[in-house]
């Protein structure tokens, strides 16, 4: 009668389960001993290492590669003596593995070891083995053993390699709140077991669940391409490539003499505002006038192209941590209300009172613009308390839609000279000026409708290409060269206001 341990092949012959017991040792709290210094030793050596770092472990061999010699220098548990194996190293040990070519060296420490109760693993020689040195899991405070019962290493490695692969890195935070868990339990245990059953249920689900948003990402970005490539495919068959590249030389053709020039308008332009919360007008406006086009035109069409590349702006700013929520929060709804008035009151009242506002504004960014470049030379200012959020930006909504720009000068230099950080103050106010060119440029569009498109073609195309460089730059340019900057960028925009007018 077959013993219950075995099971039968298809032939009927019994075969031998694994009967193999898995248990863990506490190796910094036992003795090891290997015996070999060649390549197989520093494999075993390796293994141990992998697994038990802080493991007692004495090599003895009468050659010791140098290669194993550079491992077990850096573990001081680890000891190394060089000459041949003596039957007095296996006193006070608990395991040995042996490790040389050496077969009957193997026969008498494996018998030497049986009388003094140490277990033994002998490299290739299952028969000789005590215990086999499974492959081996690790991820964090999670191991797992893999043994085939000395029959095939190659399956252990695999199946090491694919549950190195399936196991989350994040395993060591389960076991880690698990343990808080099982800590606290108390009073009816089975029940408390129950619910730690339940939560690691729900750990597990929530793994599977992102795994497959992951899955879903990727099956979705696959699809998007197998889209593109068939209405690439369509394209291309209907209408001819060659048809294609003659239509775009022809429509480029079409194009200002200055559209490139237009385009460095808008890139710098974005790139000052980007980086130092203001600068856009004066900047795209001062390289426009020097193509030829007209200041009426410059004015409609910044006003319109603002709009997006404040939007990729405010998005970079806010993708980079630029932004502080409670400051957008505080200066949107009022900043935008101030464009909307002051738009109406512009498209409604013409450039009579305009002309009259706009050296009030000049004056008053100047003096920020002066204390802008002595702060720049002072000690860091304490940030004080500042209340009057609504205020600033309903003036400086209206401003920038009123008196054709200011909403950077205005709110971007009261904050800062009031002690706010620039990186925040940046990125809070070129977010908020989105919205606040936003509804200016609706206003307008509204009422006057929008013309020269070549300009604002040029200008969103520059100042998009302009926006993530200068969001990266924000908070990077050192304080006082920032301050300096701002200082004298107000001080120009608003004495080139001040001579236009007088």
């Amino acid at each position: 009668m077959a013993n219950q341990n075995n099971s039968s092949d298809q032939s009927g012959a019994p075969t031998k389960k694994n009967n193999l017991y898995p248990i863990f040792l506490k190796l910094d709290e036992l003795n090891a001993l290997v015996v070999g210094g060649g390549n197989v030793g520093l494999e075993k050596v390796n293994a141990l290492l992998f697994s038990s770092p802080e493991a007692n472990v004495t090599v003895v061999a009468p050659e010791i590669k140098t290669e194993l010699k550079e491992v077990i220098k850096h573990h001081a548990a680890y000891s190394l003596i060089e000459r041949k194996f003596e039957d007095q190293d296996l006193e006070g040990k608990d395991i040995a593995i042996l490790a040389t070519d050496d077969k009957e060296l193997h026969k008498h420490i494996k018998q030497l070891a049986r009388r003094n109760g140490v277990l033994c693993n002998v490299a290739d020689t299952p028969e000789l083995c005590d215990f086999y040195l499974s492959s081996v899991v690790k991820k964090g405070n999670l191991k797992i053993a893999i043994s085939t019962n000395g029959k095939s290493p190659t399956i252990a490695k695999r199946l090491k390699e694919t549950f190195n692969q399936a196991l989350p890195d994040e395993i060591d935070q389960v076991l880690d709140n698990m343990h808080s868990i099982r800590n606290k339990l108390n009073g009816n245990f089975a029940e408390k077991v129950k619910k730690l059953n339940r939560i690691s249920k729900v750990l597990v689900e929530s793994e599977q669940v992102a795994r497959e948003k992951r899955i879903q990402k990727i099956a979705t970005y696959s699809i998007l391409s197998f889209a593109l490539m068939l209405i690439g495919h369509f394209i291309f068959s209907y209408v001819p490539f060659q048809q294609i590249v003659d239509d775009s030389v022809a429509w480029y053709k079409t194009l200002d003499d200055n559209f490139h020039w237009m385009m460095l308008a808008g890139f710098l332009a974005q790139l000052v505002d980007g980086a130092l919360g203001m600068g856009y007008g004066v900047t795209s406006a001062t390289v426009l006038l020097s193509t030829g086009i007209s200041p009426v035109a410059i004015s409609g069409s910044i006003h319109t192209a603002e709009t997006f590349a404040a939007g990729v702006s405010g998005y970079s700013h806010y993708k980079f941590g630029n932004v502080n929520k409670k400051l957008f929060k505080a200066l949107v709804i009022p900043g935008v209300i101030g464009a909307v008035v002051g738009a109406l009151l512009l498209v409604l009242l013409g450039d009579k009172y305009g002309n009259h506002l706009r050296p009030v504004i000049a004056v008053y960014t100047l003096f920020l613009g002066i204390k802008f470049i002595l702060n720049a030379f002072r000690q860091t200012k304490v940030v004080q308390k500042f209340k009057h959020y609504s205020l600033l930006a309903t003036v400086g909504g209206f401003f920038d839609s009123f008196g054709g720009g200011g909403w950077g000068p205005i709110v971007t230099s009261t904050l800062i000279n009031n002690g706010r950080s620039h990186k925040y103050v940046i990125g809070s106010v070129s977010l908020t000026e989105f919205f606040i060119t936003l509804a200016s440029a609706f206003t307008f569009f509204t009422m006057l409708g929008v013309s020269h498109w070549q300009v604002i073609f040029a200008l969103m195309i520059g100042g998009t290409i302009a926006a993530p460089i200068a969001a990266k730059l924000a908070g990077k340019i050192p304080k006082k060269t920032s301050y300096l900057l701002l200082g004298i960028l107000v001080v120009f925009w608003s004495v080139r206001i001040l001579i236009k007018v007088f």
